[in-house]
């Protein structure tokens, strides 16, 4: 029987709404909406998707423990996110998260720095793992070897790759209009350049999947052309990738399964122009069993075992 798994998660990220003034806690999900004390707010793309994600995850696996999700609305005026970084700095020994998501957070290069002070006087370090607005700030305070793990598409992967870039506005125009067939170069480039972490996946029509600076392997399959449009299924992967290290994979396994679950999830989904990001999210327990070798321990699962092709 698969060991059960105690690792205390956090995801921390905006939400695009005005009058949401800041929650930290554990929402319940219904099936399209996050219910918090304060109020519900749509799993859309975002935060809440990558939170969403998470859980469900984390759920099927048996975690005992729960994510929790510290959020603040922010509809580009950067005081949600300033809420969130003062916030997640004042209490970081307090809050003894094992793993720690940063997400939809505007990039404040002072406030990211002050972050990555307190971790390195804390005598304990979560893993990290930085997506969307937060990869952003990572990359602009050069502090890529302090995390865990990015998640950047092609287009980010190019502002990782320019080591003078402090916002993907910025980005050289020779990086800018390379085709994802030349994603291996900016790998390599971003690697020789700039502060980057262990563990990178980048992810689009063919997820990338990078240990120390070397593409360890390349998912495609199941291609599902009518998820390009779907917004958040990008941030469904951050989720997974967190569920599965809470869950005791190691990184890189959790890595390279959470590419395939997320590739399965939507698959299953069936999706058409209607589709939206929590029909995907209630396909990741039917994907887990899929991809995943229940027969051996979840924590001890091989990294080339992803079970039957769908």
């Amino acid at each position: 029987m698969r060991q059960e798994s105690i690792m205390r998660t956090v995801v921390i990220g905006t939400v695009p709404i005005k009058s949401f003034l800041y929650a930290f806690e554990t929402p319940s999900f219904d099936g399209r909406d996050l219910i918090l004390s304060s109020g519900r707010i749509p799993c859309a793309m975002g935060t809440t998707a990558t939170y969403t994600a998470t859980m469900v995850t984390m759920k099927e696996l048996r975690c005992k423990e729960k994510p929790l999700l510290m959020t603040a609305g922010d509809i580009g005026k950067a005081d949600g996110s300033i809420v969130l970084y003062e916030n997640l700095i004042e209490n970081f020994d307090k809050l003894g998260a094992d793993i720690l998501v940063l997400h939809y957070i505007m990039p404040i290069i002072t406030l990211m720095k002050k972050f990555a002070d307190k971790i390195r006087r804390s005598s304990r370090k979560p893993i990290l793992i930085a997506d969307a607005g937060a990869l952003y700030a990572v990359k602009a305070a050069n502090l890529g070897s302090l995390f865990d793990v990015l998640t950047p598409d092609p287009g980010e992967m190019a502002f990782l790759a320019d080591p003078e870039a402090i916002h993907p506005t910025y980005i050289e125009k020779h990086l800018f209009e390379i085709d994802t067939v030349d994603v291996p170069k900016l790998i390599k480039q971003a690697y020789e350049l700039v502060s980057m972490p262990n563990t990178l996946i980048v992810k689009g029509r063919k997820d990338y999947i990078v240990d120390q600076g070397k593409i360890v392997k390349v998912i495609e399959e199941p291609f599902v052309p009518t998820l390009e449009p779907i917004g958040g299924t990008g941030d469904t992967l951050t989720g997974i990738i967190a569920g599965l290290i809470a869950g005791g994979m190691t990184t890189l396994d959790a890595v390279i399964n959470a590419a395939k679950i997320n590739r399965v999830a939507g698959l299953l989904a069936n999706p058409t122009p209607r589709t939206r990001v929590y029909d995907i999210i209630d396909k990741i327990p039917a994907a887990i069993h899929k991809v995943l070798d229940y027969k051996n321990n979840v924590n001890n699962a091989p990294t080339e075992h992803f079970g039957p092709r769908v």
